[in-house]
Parts: structure tokens; sequence; C-alpha cells
């Protein structure tokens, strides 16, 4: 009988080892196929008191830090995919991380230099590493609108070097999300073809090449205007909006160079830009805002109305104003981003002319 008992005893304990080890496996399963993040980290020197999760629809998580700048929590999504999002711990000290369920991240960093500083780790890590590591890049290669002016051949040199810089970088991180590494790709593409279509465009619109045209603009005298009727004079263009503060900025300053060149070879253009979505949804607003503008500030020189035609200001893809640009009396393009009118060497431009 006492066998007996010794050999039920010996089998209970091997069974609740074998049991021991199967709940280990199931939670270390489950550990891994959480439905939520598990978040936490360490910011030396730092002063804050929360840090603050957000995405483009706001606010997800606050963070309390520890005096000793430590912080953790948990921080569940309401989608499975992944997304990048915020890390704040105030309105200066951001950084870009990538979250989705079932990621254990950790950061490090020195709040004094934040973003610079951060070293991401744990599972999912390698996304917000990735993601650091294509910043730093860019920062490094400087203004890719320097690449603009190159001539064709060393553009294309460029072009094939800082493709090779990016996929590089893409490629040195194996374990990225799949959705993510993806729609990265997909973003450097359109990325290195905006260049390129940038390049062949900003070549359309050099010194000596024929000016895209605006047609039948209509006038605040009466009648309408293009700029075949200003042939035979240098034409100065100011495009604008009623709206745009530093437009308006830029009024007094260019009234004041019309009347010094009145009686010269050069005539002054404005165009407004004012459209229906700034002017409650209609057109007819947008044109008597532009009419009384121009009557209250008792602007000079030609007071054009672009309407509903913006072809020339995308032919020389204008995507801020003030935009001012300088034609010669044949058509051509002097300078299609001008010296503004409060600018000393915008006067040195038409001494140089001898307008």
């Amino acid at each position: 009988m006492l066998y007996i008992c010794t050999k039920l005893n010996t089998s209970m304990k091997k069974i609740s080892t074998i049991l021991l080890v199967f709940l280990m496996v199931v939670a270390c399963n489950k550990e891994h196929s959480k439905d939520y993040i598990s978040f936490s980290g360490e910011l030396i020197n730092n002063k804050d008191s929360i840090v603050t999760i957000s995405n483009r629809q706001g606010v997800i998580k606050k963070i309390k830090i520890n005096a000793n700048g430590t912080f953790k929590d948990t921080l569940k999504l309401n989608i499975d995919q992944g997304e990048v999002y915020t890390f704040q711990t105030s309105e200066s000290k951001i950084a870009p991380i990538y979250l989705k369920n079932g990621y254990d991240i950790y950061i490090k960093g020195n709040s004094d230099e934040f973003m610079n500083s951060f070293k991401y780790s744990g599972k999912g890590s390698s996304n917000s590493n990735f993601i650091l590591a294509q910043i730093k890049k860019s920062k490094d290669l400087g203004d890719p609108r320097a690449l603009l002016n190159l001539e064709k051949e060393n553009f294309k040199k460029e072009m094939n070097i800082l493709k090779t810089s990016y996929d590089s970088i893409l490629n040195s991180y194996n374990d990225l999300d799949s959705i993510f590494k993806a729609s990265i790709k997909q973003q450097n593409e359109h990325f290195f073809m905006s260049i390129e279509n940038a390049y062949v465009q900003n070549k359309a619109m050099a010194k000596g090449m024929p000016s895209p045209k605006f047609e039948n603009y209509i006038d605040i005298k009466g009648g309408k205007k293009s700029l075949d009727d200003f042939k035979g004079k240098y034409v100065y263009i100011d495009v604008w909006a009623t709206w745009c503060g530093p437009c308006i900025q830029q009024i007094p300053y260019l009234q004041a160079i019309e009347k010094e060149y009145h009686n010269k070879n050069i005539v002054f253009v404005s165009i407004s830009t004012d459209e229906a979505r700034r002017s409650g949804g209609s057109w007819e607003n947008a044109e008597k805002k532009w009419r009384d503008f121009v009557k209250s500030k008792n602007m000079s020189g030609y007071q054009l109305w672009s309407g509903q035609d913006f072809s020339f200001q995308e032919a020389y893809q204008i995507t801020g104003i003030p935009r001012f640009i300088l034609i010669d009396p044949k058509g051509k393009i002097v300078n299609a981003n001008a010296p503004r009118p409060s600018d000393p060497r915008l006067k040195d431009l038409f001494t140089s002319l001898k307008i």
C-alpha cells in the first residue's frame, strides 16, 4: 500500500511539472498574441510630467512620467493595423512611434536631445527605429530642391545615390511590419517621382524659356487681359489673394516700386487667386471680395482676377503666395521666382536689365 501511494505521489509530481510547463507555454503564446500594447521607457534629464500618445484624430493616451523619468502603461488600439503615432512630452518635444496591438515597446532617450537620442527596443520596435533612421538620412541629404539646378547627367547621378540611400535604410530592417514596409516603398517612389517631375518643370521654367500664359483674366477696370497684351514690355507679376497676410504686407512696397518705374518699359500686374472655397462657396463673393479690397487699398498697376482658371498658377507650380514672376518683352522668363518688392535685389535686377 505504501509502495502504491509513493508511486502515485511521484506520478502526480510529474503530472504537475508537465502541467506547469504547459501553462508556461500557453502564457508565452498568449503574451505574443495580446490585443494591446505594452509601453514603457526612461527619459533622462526629464522635466515634464506626462507622455501624450496621439494620431491624426487626436490624443489616444496620456501616461504619467515618474520623478526618475520612467513611465509604464498599456494601450489598446481600436484597429489591429499598425500606424505612425506621435510620442510627445511638450510642444517642442515630439517624436514618431509606430504602434500596433501586440507590440511591447521600450523607449530610452535624453529629454534634452529627445528624438535625436531615442532608441526603441522590444517587439515591434524596428518600425520606429526605421522611421528615425529615415528622418536622420533626410536631414543629412539637405534640401532635395538643390538637385533641380543640376545639369541632366549630374541630376541622374545624384538621384541614383538618393534612391540607393533610401533603399539601403529600408532593406537594413528585416522585421518591419509588412503593410508598413509596402507603404514606405510606395511613399519613396512618389517622393522620387515628385523630384523628377519638379526637375523637368524647373527646366521648363528656366531663364529664357517661353513663359506659360494666362488668358482672359478679368480686369478691375473693365474687360479682360491676357499675357500677350503686354508684349513689348517687361512684366512683373504678383500672384496674391485678399486672405494672404504676407501678400498684403508687400502691397505698399509694390505700390512704391510701381510709382518709381511708372514711365519705364515695365508693367506691374497683380493676379488675385481669390476663390469660392474661402468665400462661402461662392465665386461671385470671391470676385466681390477682390474688387472691394483693391478699391479700399487704392491698388495701382493692372489688377486682374483669375476666377476659376488656375492654369497659369499650375504651370508655374505655385504652391505658396505671394509669388513674383518677371517676364521679358518677348514673353520669355527672366525669373520664375523673382525677388519681392521689399527685397533690395529687385531693383538690382531691374538695373541689370536696364529697365
